[in-house]
Protein backbone atom coordinates (compact mmCIF):
# COMPACT_ATOMS: atom_id res chain seq x y z
CA UNK A 1 0.00 0.00 0.00
CA UNK A 2 1.11 3.91 -0.97
CA UNK A 3 1.76 5.23 1.71
CA UNK A 4 -0.03 8.66 1.07
CA UNK A 5 -2.85 6.94 0.10
CA UNK A 6 -4.40 8.09 3.33
CA UNK A 7 -4.07 11.65 2.58
CA UNK A 8 -6.75 14.07 1.62
CA UNK A 9 -7.60 14.76 -2.23
CA UNK A 10 -6.74 18.16 -2.88
CA UNK A 11 -9.96 19.87 -4.84
CA UNK A 12 -10.12 24.05 -5.75
CA UNK A 13 -12.09 26.42 -7.71
CA UNK A 14 -12.45 30.47 -7.80
CA UNK A 15 -15.48 29.86 -5.48
CA UNK A 16 -18.27 27.00 -4.92
CA UNK A 17 -18.62 25.44 -8.83
CA UNK A 18 -16.30 23.21 -7.72
CA UNK A 19 -18.55 21.74 -4.87
CA UNK A 20 -20.63 19.90 -7.82
CA UNK A 21 -16.79 17.95 -8.43
CA UNK A 22 -16.44 17.38 -4.28
CA UNK A 23 -19.57 16.41 -4.23
CA UNK A 24 -19.30 13.77 -6.87
CA UNK A 25 -16.22 12.46 -5.92
CA UNK A 26 -17.91 11.99 -2.43
CA UNK A 27 -20.42 9.41 -3.94
CA UNK A 28 -17.95 7.77 -5.63
CA UNK A 29 -15.24 7.46 -3.46
CA UNK A 30 -16.89 7.64 0.05
CA UNK A 31 -13.71 6.31 2.03
CA UNK A 32 -11.84 9.46 0.90
CA UNK A 33 -10.82 12.52 2.84
CA UNK A 34 -11.67 15.85 0.84
CA UNK A 35 -9.60 19.24 0.91
CA UNK A 36 -11.52 21.89 -0.79
CA UNK A 37 -10.36 25.43 -1.64
CA UNK A 38 -12.70 28.19 -2.95
CA UNK A 39 -10.87 31.05 -4.10
CA UNK A 40 -13.86 33.67 -3.36
CA UNK A 41 -12.32 36.86 -3.05
CA UNK A 42 -10.48 36.33 -6.86
CA UNK A 43 -13.77 34.99 -7.73
CA UNK A 44 -14.42 35.13 -10.79
CA UNK A 45 -11.50 33.84 -12.45
CA UNK A 46 -13.38 33.17 -16.29
CA UNK A 47 -13.06 37.26 -16.87
CA UNK A 48 -9.14 37.62 -15.99
CA UNK A 49 -6.43 37.20 -18.52
CA UNK A 50 -4.60 33.72 -19.00
CA UNK A 51 -1.36 34.96 -17.09
CA UNK A 52 -3.75 36.28 -13.67
CA UNK A 53 -5.46 33.21 -14.00
CA UNK A 54 -2.41 31.00 -13.81
CA UNK A 55 -0.93 32.87 -11.43
CA UNK A 56 -4.04 32.48 -9.17
CA UNK A 57 -3.92 29.04 -9.67
CA UNK A 58 -0.77 28.31 -8.94
CA UNK A 59 -1.22 30.36 -5.38
CA UNK A 60 -4.73 28.04 -4.85
CA UNK A 61 -2.42 24.94 -5.87
CA UNK A 62 0.25 25.55 -3.49
CA UNK A 63 -2.16 26.08 -0.07
CA UNK A 64 -3.08 22.44 -0.77
CA UNK A 65 0.18 21.34 -1.57
CA UNK A 66 1.65 22.97 2.03
CA UNK A 67 -1.18 20.95 3.73
CA UNK A 68 -0.66 17.60 2.34
CA UNK A 69 -2.93 16.05 -0.20
CA UNK A 70 -2.13 12.72 -2.46
CA UNK A 71 -3.63 14.59 -5.60
CA UNK A 72 -4.76 17.83 -7.03
CA UNK A 73 -8.17 18.35 -8.63
CA UNK A 74 -8.87 21.48 -10.59
CA UNK A 75 -12.11 21.34 -10.37
CA UNK A 76 -12.35 24.96 -12.27
CA UNK A 77 -12.77 24.68 -15.97
CA UNK A 78 -11.19 27.83 -16.68
CA UNK A 79 -8.25 27.13 -14.63
CA UNK A 80 -7.74 23.43 -16.44
CA UNK A 81 -8.09 25.04 -19.62
CA UNK A 82 -5.24 27.54 -18.57
CA UNK A 83 -2.93 26.45 -16.10
CA UNK A 84 -3.61 22.54 -16.11
CA UNK A 85 0.07 22.17 -18.18
CA UNK A 86 1.98 24.72 -15.88
CA UNK A 87 0.26 22.99 -12.47
CA UNK A 88 1.65 19.41 -13.73
CA UNK A 89 4.91 20.53 -14.67
CA UNK A 90 5.55 23.02 -11.11
CA UNK A 91 4.36 19.77 -8.87
CA UNK A 92 5.50 17.00 -10.64
CA UNK A 93 5.46 14.08 -9.39
CA UNK A 94 2.40 15.09 -7.69
CA UNK A 95 -0.32 14.03 -10.14
CA UNK A 96 -2.72 16.98 -10.74
CA UNK A 97 -6.15 16.22 -12.88
CA UNK A 98 -8.84 18.16 -14.38
CA UNK A 99 -12.42 19.06 -15.36
CA UNK A 100 -11.93 19.83 -19.01
CA UNK A 101 -11.15 15.83 -20.66
CA UNK A 102 -13.90 14.08 -18.70
CA UNK A 103 -16.32 16.95 -19.96
CA UNK A 104 -15.19 16.14 -23.67
CA UNK A 105 -15.18 12.94 -23.49
CA UNK A 106 -18.77 12.81 -21.72
CA UNK A 107 -20.37 15.24 -24.41
CA UNK A 108 -18.42 13.14 -27.53
CA UNK A 109 -20.75 9.97 -26.08
CA UNK A 110 -23.39 11.54 -25.34
CA UNK A 111 -24.26 12.89 -28.76
CA UNK A 112 -25.99 11.10 -31.50
CA UNK A 113 -25.33 13.48 -34.02
CA UNK A 114 -21.85 15.02 -33.32
CA UNK A 115 -23.03 18.49 -33.01
CA UNK A 116 -22.42 19.82 -29.53
CA UNK A 117 -22.82 23.15 -27.63
CA UNK A 118 -20.30 23.68 -25.28
CA UNK A 119 -21.11 26.99 -22.27
CA UNK A 120 -18.45 28.50 -20.25
CA UNK A 121 -16.91 31.05 -19.32
CA UNK A 122 -14.82 33.51 -21.75
CA UNK A 123 -11.75 31.98 -20.93
CA UNK A 124 -12.40 28.98 -21.22
CA UNK A 125 -14.28 29.64 -24.65
CA UNK A 126 -11.07 32.17 -25.82
CA UNK A 127 -8.52 29.37 -25.02
CA UNK A 128 -10.17 26.85 -27.10
CA UNK A 129 -10.06 24.13 -24.58
CA UNK A 130 -13.11 21.80 -25.31
CA UNK A 131 -12.84 22.34 -28.96
CA UNK A 132 -9.56 21.30 -28.82
CA UNK A 133 -10.11 18.51 -26.53
CA UNK A 134 -13.55 17.28 -28.54
CA UNK A 135 -12.18 17.41 -32.04
CA UNK A 136 -9.58 15.15 -30.62
CA UNK A 137 -12.18 12.45 -29.17
CA UNK A 138 -14.61 12.87 -32.02
CA UNK A 139 -12.83 14.53 -35.12
CA UNK A 140 -15.80 14.95 -37.38
CA UNK A 141 -17.65 16.53 -34.51
CA UNK A 142 -19.60 20.52 -34.76
CA UNK A 143 -18.58 22.32 -31.96
CA UNK A 144 -20.38 25.47 -30.93
CA UNK A 145 -19.51 27.54 -28.54
CA UNK A 146 -20.78 30.86 -25.72
CA UNK A 147 -19.29 32.78 -22.77
CA UNK A 148 -22.13 32.57 -20.87
CA UNK A 149 -20.33 34.78 -17.87
CA UNK A 150 -23.64 35.66 -16.14
CA UNK A 151 -24.20 31.85 -14.70
CA UNK A 152 -21.43 32.29 -12.57
CA UNK A 153 -22.47 35.23 -10.36
CA UNK A 154 -26.13 33.79 -10.45
CA UNK A 155 -25.34 30.67 -8.89
CA UNK A 156 -23.14 32.18 -6.65
CA UNK A 157 -25.96 34.25 -5.66
CA UNK A 158 -28.14 30.62 -5.42
CA UNK A 159 -30.75 31.77 -7.95
CA UNK A 160 -30.84 28.79 -9.91
CA UNK A 161 -34.67 28.76 -11.65
CA UNK A 162 -37.18 30.98 -12.43
CA UNK A 163 -38.00 33.27 -15.19
CA UNK A 164 -34.79 35.47 -14.61
CA UNK A 165 -33.16 33.01 -14.80
CA UNK A 166 -34.60 31.25 -17.52
CA UNK A 167 -34.82 34.39 -19.69
CA UNK A 168 -30.90 34.85 -18.91
CA UNK A 169 -30.31 31.36 -20.52
CA UNK A 170 -32.53 31.47 -23.19
CA UNK A 171 -30.85 35.28 -24.25
CA UNK A 172 -27.48 32.84 -24.44
CA UNK A 173 -28.60 30.18 -25.95
CA UNK A 174 -30.59 31.89 -28.88
CA UNK A 175 -29.92 30.50 -32.26
CA UNK A 176 -28.57 27.35 -30.82
CA UNK A 177 -31.52 24.96 -30.72
CA UNK A 178 -34.57 26.95 -32.69
CA UNK A 179 -35.80 24.08 -34.96
CA UNK A 180 -37.32 25.98 -38.50
CA UNK A 181 -41.39 26.72 -38.18
CA UNK A 182 -43.01 23.59 -38.03
CA UNK A 183 -40.69 20.99 -36.98
CA UNK A 184 -39.68 20.51 -33.21
CA UNK A 185 -35.85 19.90 -32.22
CA UNK A 186 -36.61 16.52 -31.58
CA UNK A 187 -36.83 15.90 -35.43
CA UNK A 188 -33.95 18.68 -36.92
CA UNK A 189 -30.68 16.40 -37.13
CA UNK A 190 -29.17 19.98 -38.09
CA UNK A 191 -29.38 20.91 -34.81
CA UNK A 192 -27.15 20.15 -31.68
CA UNK A 193 -28.35 17.36 -29.50
CA UNK A 194 -25.53 18.02 -26.51
CA UNK A 195 -24.97 20.54 -24.87
CA UNK A 196 -21.99 20.55 -22.17
CA UNK A 197 -21.33 22.99 -18.94
CA UNK A 198 -17.95 23.69 -19.27
CA UNK A 199 -18.08 25.37 -16.20
CA UNK A 200 -18.06 23.96 -12.19
CA UNK A 201 -20.93 26.20 -11.72
CA UNK A 202 -23.23 26.01 -14.40
CA UNK A 203 -24.72 22.63 -13.08
CA UNK A 204 -26.61 24.22 -10.59
CA UNK A 205 -29.16 26.21 -13.57
CA UNK A 206 -29.51 22.72 -15.42
CA UNK A 207 -33.05 23.03 -14.63
CA UNK A 208 -33.54 26.40 -15.79
CA UNK A 209 -31.25 25.14 -18.71
CA UNK A 210 -33.62 22.06 -19.21
CA UNK A 211 -36.55 24.15 -19.35
CA UNK A 212 -35.24 26.22 -22.47
CA UNK A 213 -33.75 23.69 -24.21
CA UNK A 214 -37.02 20.81 -23.98
CA UNK A 215 -36.10 17.13 -23.08
CA UNK A 216 -34.75 15.86 -26.50
CA UNK A 217 -31.13 17.32 -25.59
CA UNK A 218 -28.56 15.93 -23.67
CA UNK A 219 -26.85 17.86 -21.07
CA UNK A 220 -23.23 17.19 -19.90
CA UNK A 221 -21.31 18.16 -16.78
CA UNK A 222 -18.04 16.97 -16.05
CA UNK A 223 -18.58 16.31 -12.25
CA UNK A 224 -19.44 12.54 -12.20
CA UNK A 225 -16.86 11.85 -15.10
CA UNK A 226 -14.24 13.60 -13.34
CA UNK A 227 -14.62 12.05 -10.33
CA UNK A 228 -14.50 8.60 -12.25
CA UNK A 229 -10.90 9.80 -13.70
CA UNK A 230 -10.14 10.14 -10.25
CA UNK A 231 -11.28 7.22 -9.07
CA UNK A 232 -9.10 5.23 -11.70
CA UNK A 233 -6.10 7.42 -11.73
CA UNK A 234 -5.60 6.64 -7.68
CA UNK A 235 -5.87 2.87 -8.17
CA UNK A 236 -3.52 3.03 -11.21
CA UNK A 237 -1.08 4.83 -8.93
CA UNK A 238 -1.95 2.67 -5.64
CA UNK A 239 -3.08 5.85 -3.72
CA UNK A 240 -7.23 4.82 -2.81
CA UNK A 241 -7.29 5.03 0.49
CA UNK A 242 -7.51 1.78 2.17
CA UNK A 243 -11.73 2.06 2.86
CA UNK A 244 -12.46 2.31 -1.10
CA UNK A 245 -9.99 -0.51 -1.63
CA UNK A 246 -12.90 -2.29 0.02
CA UNK A 247 -14.49 -5.14 -2.58
CA UNK A 248 -17.42 -5.05 -0.66
CA UNK A 249 -19.89 -1.98 -1.57
CA UNK A 250 -22.26 -2.34 1.63
CA UNK A 251 -19.08 -2.05 3.59
CA UNK A 252 -17.35 0.96 1.92
CA UNK A 253 -21.09 2.71 2.17
CA UNK A 254 -20.73 2.75 6.12
CA UNK A 255 -17.18 4.36 6.14
CA UNK A 256 -17.49 8.26 5.34
CA UNK A 257 -14.62 10.64 4.63
CA UNK A 258 -14.11 13.65 5.42
CA UNK A 259 -14.33 17.24 3.76
CA UNK A 260 -12.94 19.97 5.13
CA UNK A 261 -12.94 23.82 3.11
CA UNK A 262 -11.08 27.01 2.60
CA UNK A 263 -12.11 29.92 1.50
CA UNK A 264 -10.60 32.98 0.91
CA UNK A 265 -13.47 35.32 1.63
CA UNK A 266 -16.45 35.90 3.75
CA UNK A 267 -16.91 32.70 5.38
CA UNK A 268 -20.52 32.94 6.08
CA UNK A 269 -21.46 33.39 2.09
CA UNK A 270 -19.05 30.08 1.47
CA UNK A 271 -21.42 28.13 3.73
CA UNK A 272 -24.69 29.53 2.78
CA UNK A 273 -24.36 28.96 -0.90
CA UNK A 274 -21.86 26.12 -0.35
CA UNK A 275 -25.06 24.43 1.21
CA UNK A 276 -27.02 24.90 -1.97
CA UNK A 277 -24.03 23.29 -3.89
CA UNK A 278 -23.83 20.20 -1.88
CA UNK A 279 -27.67 19.74 -1.01
CA UNK A 280 -26.82 19.72 3.16
CA UNK A 281 -26.45 22.23 5.52
CA UNK A 282 -22.54 23.04 6.22
CA UNK A 283 -21.59 23.62 9.78
CA UNK A 284 -19.35 26.79 11.04
CA UNK A 285 -16.47 24.47 11.81
CA UNK A 286 -16.42 23.09 8.68
CA UNK A 287 -14.93 26.12 7.07
CA UNK A 288 -11.77 28.34 7.37
CA UNK A 289 -10.61 31.62 6.19
CA UNK A 290 -7.08 31.28 4.60
CA UNK A 291 -4.84 33.73 2.67
CA UNK A 292 -3.09 33.30 -0.38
Amino acid sequence: MNSNSRLPIGLFDSGMGGLTVLKALAQRLPGEDLLYLGDTARLPYGTKGRDTIIRYTLKAAQKLVDMGVKMLVVACNTATAAALPVLREHFAPLPVLGVVEPGAQAAAAASRNGRIVVLATEATINGGAYQQAIAHIRPEATVLVRACNLFVPLAEEGWMNGPIVEGIARRYLEGFFDAPEGENQGTDATLPDTMLLGCTHYPLLQGALREVVGPEVNIVDSAATTAEFVAEELARLHLLHPEDQLADNATKKDRHGKSLFLTTDHVARFIRTGSLFLGRDMADGEVTLVDL
